[in-house]
């Protein structure tokens, strides 16, 4: 069996690899880079077969992150791998110690479709920084962008280092029952759920980037042009196909109609004026499987048939696989969009009278991966930030916290548990070993059995005295 094959060349590998030096890895890095700009076009391609993406989009999404990624790793590598030293209590006075970042082993990269570049890649660049063998399965719904990610990793390592396994969900189900170091899910939260319970089989800690509805406040104080253009590009940005897409607004009642007024005026101008330009627009790419695309026309269905009205788009194709930007206003809490995250361009649109209500949705709801404020009240801001809980924030933009390699990505709760990028990524792929070194004098000595008074005096001393 291919799987069972190459599972046994990783493990025998595996202590090779996690012996690399900083210089060995960096040199891999680059050769990594190197073929991602030969086969920029390629991926550019390979996004288009499977998406129609424009080559501009696949390029700020799918390709620049990664040679960010591997930028930023290749310059702090050396630092992160040093062992740090951690100061050491005075009762243990004569040791020294420190924190030594060691390669956990083995890691299996499950990931996901939206982006299958930039979700596949990044997570692979922490798992080769921290001297990890790999394992990936991309997306079966994303077949030109696995057959390139399959040639360009190919092309730079041994399947004893980093392995592509192409295929349909099942091969993902028969990876899982291996006995991996770590496992790194990138996907929806019922399959998190799934992966989790079959990493627990083996007691294999698990990193998982799920979603769910993230939610954007637009308060009164707001400046709504700027605003509405942020918010434009984050939701419609991969046609919503984004895990950290604004999935739902809450526009404070006295701005909700400049608010929508602005946003149909940046989506005519990006998009153009006409049902038919928009469709013909060739800067909104497709979803990703008609599926899909029928699932969100019957949420869409069901919501305006229970009163929400579409303000702007709700034109589809379903051969086309197009669903056009579509705003909703006239959204309950109960509607079928708000049952669900939505991962398409549909954004629906509620209204508040006081920050408390917006507050109060936010809190009745699972933790989502990202929520977004807009305001230019200091006071308000906070206010959202310690009454709310979110894997990531951004004030008055959306989607760039993404783009900070400083920043840890990951989310809370529903939406995940681990982050990554830059030495986030590079930490939660190796383990912390705690290493304490005896030198001299010994102060253990002063505690050694039998427990005389003397040795009672010196017990209770260090509670007293010594920390």
């Amino acid at each position: 069996m291919e799987i069972q094959r190459v599972y046994d060349l990783q493990k025998a590998n595996r202590w090779a690899i996690a012996q690399t030096s900083a210089k060995e890895r960096i040199e891999k890095l680059k050769r990594l880079r190197e073929a991602l700009w030969q086969h920029r076009s390629d991926i550019q391609q390979a996004l288009y077969s499977d998406f129609k993406k424009n080559p501009g989009e696949a390029d700020l999404t799918d390709f620049l992150p990664v040679i960010s990624e591997i930028n930023h790793t290749i310059k702090h590598l050396s630092s992160w791998m040093k062992p740090k030293r951690v100061g050491t209590p005075k009762m243990l006075f004569g040791t020294s110690s420190a924190i030594y970042y060691e390669a956990k082993g083995m890691v299996l990269i499950l990931s996901p479709w939206n982006y299958p570049f930039n979700l596949s890649l990044n997570p692979v660049v922490a798992a080769l920084a921290a001297g990890n063998c790999i394992m990936l399965k991309p997306s079966s719904k994303v077949p030109h962008a696995a057959a390139m990610l399959r040639e360009i990793l190919g092309e730079v390592f041994e399947e004893r280092e980093v392995a592509v396994f192409e295929g349909r969900p099942e091969v993902s189900e028969q990876l899982l029952k291996y006995k991996f170091d770590h496992i790194f899910f990138t996907g929806s939260t019922g399959v998190g759920k799934r992966v989790m319970k079959a990493a627990s089989e083996h007691l294999t800690p698990v990193t998982l980037e799920l979603g769910g509805k993230s939610p954007v406040i637009v308060d009164e104080t707001a400046d709504i042009v700027k605003s509405a253009e942020r918010i434009m590009w984050g939701k419609f940005l991969n046609a919503g196909q984004t895990c950290v897409a604004p999935d739902y607004l809450m526009v404070h009642k006295d701005k909700v109609e400049e608010f929508i007024s602005a946003s149909i005026s940046v989506l005519e101008k990006r998009y153009g004026k006409t049902a038919q330009e928009r469709k013909q627009c060739d800067s909104f790419c497709r979803l990703v499987t008609k599926k899909q695309l029928l699932w969100l026309k019957g949420l869409l269905d069901a919501s305006v048939a229970q009163g929400a009205k579409l303000a702007f788009g709700g034109g589809i194709d379903s051969e086309d696989r197009y669903l056009e930007p579509t705003l909703l206003t006239n959204v309950a809490e109960d509607s079928p969009v708000m049952k669900e995250e939505l991962f398409g361009p549909i954004l629906p649109i509620m209204t508040y009278k006081h920050l408390d209500e917006a507050i109060r949705v936010v809190q009745n709801r699972e933790k989502p991966l990202a929520l977004y404020i807009f305001s230019k009240s200091g006071e308000g801001i906070e206010r959202v930030l310690r009454s709310t809980s979110s894997g990531g924030t951004c004030v008055n933009t959306a989607i760039l916290h993404l783009a900070n390699p400083d920043l840890p990505f990951g989310g809370v709760g529903e939406s995940g548990m681990g982050n990554y990028h830059g030495f986030h990524g590079f930490r939660n792929l190796s383990h912390e070993r705690a290493v304490l070194k005896q030198k001299s004098p010994d102060i253990l000595t002063l505690f050694y059995p039998p427990y005389t008074e003397r040795v009672k005096r010196s017990i209770l001393a260090a509670a007293r005295y010594i920390s």
